[in-house]
């Protein structure tokens, strides 16, 4: 259900790219996008985490209370953020805001279905018409088999991990892209005012 829009997301994102020719408003489309990454593959796969902590303590009949949720999500924060982020004291309660834990496992569908979206775009991208076919005939199946194998024959073989690593490559790409066009708006800014 994911993969469709994220997949017109990030096609749409990268006309948009190609085309900016502002350097404010590259920097401004890439940040987006890098958005999108973090609030889908970081944070969605820490959603997916706390939910597997908690299914496992309910599994080995340990007593779940709002002070065990908290703890854990704080933990997970920290640890996904590595300890460099300056947190309120209240962080801790966020778990408490995410209605999807209350259908269960359903947030690692957002992490899997981006990086199938990206994968599938950078086919379209890189091949053409062939991926194109393959992603047509991907929307066309609806329902018809399970969505791992209909993403197969879409091309994209979420059993392996080269669709991860295919979003991971893209996020690195567009952090080194913002890195270069914010150091040549500081150099600009040097040589303006010195």
């Amino acid at each position: 259900a994911e993969v469709a829009s994220t997949v017109n997301e990030v096609l749409l994102m990268k006309h948009l790219l190609s085309k900016a020719t502002d350097k404010k408003m590259k920097m401004y489309l890439i940040n987006q996008f890098l958005e999108q990454f973090r609030g889908t593959m970081y944070t969605q796969t820490m959603f997916a985490e706390f939910e597997h902590i908690i299914h496992q303590r309910v599994e080995n009949n340990e007593p779940l209370t709002a002070e065990v949720f908290t703890q854990i999500y704080a933990e997970l924060n920290d640890h996904y953020d590595g300890g460099k982020i300056t947190k309120g004291e209240n962080a801790g309660i966020g778990w408490s805001t995410i209605p999807h834990f209350y259908s269960s496992f359903y947030v690692y569908k957002y992490a899997t279905g981006f990086s199938a979206a990206i994968s599938l775009a950078k086919q379209i991208l890189e091949e053409g018409q062939p991926a194109v076919e393959r992603y047509l005939n991907f929307l066309k199946s609806g329902s018809t088999k399970a969505p791992i194998e209909l993403l197969k024959d879409a091309g994209v073989d979420m059993s392996t991990s080269k669709p991860i690593e295919d979003a991971i490559q893209v996020f690195d790409e567009l952090v080194t892209e913002l890195e270069k066009l914010v150091k040549k708006q500081k150099d600009l800014f040097r040589s303006f005012f010195y």
